[in-house]
């Protein structure tokens, strides 16, 4: 058992609850029977993307913690248990994945070119790339037309630059890009893509999974179960196919599309569509003009504005109840009323 103060991240229900226990942020609670990973004490991870392990990003909420007192820890992954834990703040997933990046970069052993364990290829010149196959590592390249390539565990492949690709196909490992006319391609379980570039993509392939992309005419493309696309650019699409997951879309003019079994397919963008077609999900949208689509079996959920934009009606409805058929595009007029429209 070791004593010491470590930082941490948490995953709860909804509700803030974990195993029962009611949770609550800026709150500390001690417990005072032995401790011992996956039996006894406060449970949270230090390497950010295990929580998804324990707690998928469809259904939970996370927050970053402080685990003191007596702590046992495993070898499996970086669950930890303690007798003490302080709930500081909630965290989204774009959060999550940030504090990920820096974790494993904090692990790294900088040198030129690496194929080793625990380092680090670093690229900075003009169309040149960074390339690592060690686990633990990172490859990270902050120039024009570059490339970095990262196919090690629990690895980051970090592009910055314009015209560029970060591309990471292994397993808790994270693809960031904020380059534009830029690609974050990750295709390992329990991983995220990440890209912040105008006219770019994030694509994510892998379970337990995020693809978060907020770059303008971009698109968020997710196909692994409890996995998570979110896309907030304009003119932009998310995509997820995976079942227990979310698609969700800020961007005016834009597509959340999910075809995944109880998800859901989130849109708040002005003049724009939220689709579903998986058994038991829902098509939210609650942007000005915005529209809704869902196959038999699932719902949708639509708000009206008045030209101040202040929220006049809301409404939800299963397929084939209140006249609404299966696979047909609808928005609310002034009456609160569902109105057939078209998709585009």
């Amino acid at each position: 058992m070791e004593k010491k103060k470590i930082t941490a991240i948490k995953g709860f229900d909804q509700n803030w609850k974990c195993r029962d226990f009611q949770f609550e942020v800026g709150k500390t609670y001690k417990h005072n029977r032995p401790i011992r990973v996956c039996d006894s004490g406060f449970h949270a991870v230090e390497y950010p993307l295990d929580v998804f392990i324990h707690y998928d990003p469809a259904n939970s909420k996370y927050a970053i913690v402080e685990l003191s007192g007596e702590i046992d820890t495993q070898e499996q992954d970086s669950k930890i248990a303690a007798s003490r834990i302080a709930i500081k703040e909630e965290i989204d997933i774009y959060g999550i994945a940030k504090r990920a990046v820096d974790w494993i970069i904090s692990k790294a052993t900088r040198v030129e070119s690496a194929t080793e364990t625990r380092s680090v290829a670093i690229n900075t010149e003009y169309q040149n790339a960074a390339t690592n196959i060690g686990k633990h590592s990172a490859a990270i390249s902050t120039k024009d037309r570059s490339a970095a390539t990262n196919t090690g565990t629990r690895s980051v492949a970090a592009n910055t630059g314009d015209w560029s690709t970060a591309a990471n196909t292994e397993y808790r490992s994270i693809a960031a890009n904020t380059g534009d006319w830029s690609a974050a391609i990750n295709t390992g379980p329990q991983s995220v893509a990440s890209s912040t570039g105008v006219e770019s993509a994030a694509v994510n392939a892998g379970n337990h999974s995020v693809a978060v992309n907020i770059g303008y005419r971009s698109a968020s493309i997710n196909t692994g179960y409890q996995s998570i696309a979110i896309n907030t650019g304009d003119e932009s699409a998310a995509t997820n196919s995976g079942g227990w997951s979310v698609a969700t879309n800020t961007g005016c003019r834009s597509t959340a599309t999910n075809t995944g079994d109880k998800s859901a397919s989130v849109n708040t963008g002005d003049e724009s569509v939220a689709e579903v077609s998986g058994k038991g999900s829902v098509a939210l949208n609650v942007g000005y003009q915005g529209k809704a689509k869902a196959s038999k079996g699932c719902a949708i959920v639509l708000c009206y504005y008045d030209n101040n934009g202040d929220l006049i009606h809301i409404r939800a409805s299963k397929v084939g109840e209140n006249g609404i058929k299966p696979d047909t595009c609808y928005w609310l007029n002034s009456k609160g009323e569902f109105v057939e429209a078209n998709d585009d």
